[in-house]
């Protein structure tokens, strides 16, 4: 993992059908440099889904720093990053600028 670099945590279980479009994107940003990523089973880990409230699946949690996101991430006119939470699956230009944002 790239010490300092953003993390980005995705939250995933076996049934997801969006982390098959979501997953290649996160390791092609990971395998770039962008990101470290940590991809969590929630049918494995529960505490952790109740920890941060996910109620959806996928969801991406934002970190820098170590510490979570804080405030809105805009993208398009659309606020897709809340407080470190994004629900639901984005293409590549979309994570992109997101991560940009952070």
């Amino acid at each position: 993992m790239q010490s300092g670099a953003d993390l980005v945590s995705d939250q995933i279980t076996p049934r997801d059908n969006e982390r098959k479009f979501v997953a290649p994107v996160l390791h092609r940003l990971r395998d770039e440099g962008l990101i470290n990523l940590i991809q969590v089973d929630l049918d494995k880990n529960r505490p952790l889904g109740q920890k941060f409230n996910i109620t959806a699946i996928p969801t991406l949690l934002f970190f820098k720093e170590g510490k979570m996101l804080q405030g809105t991430i805009t993208v398009q006119g659309q606020p897709l990053v809340r407080d470190g939470m994004m629900i639901g699956a984005a293409g590549e230009p979309v994570l992109r600028e997101i991560i940009e944002k952070m």
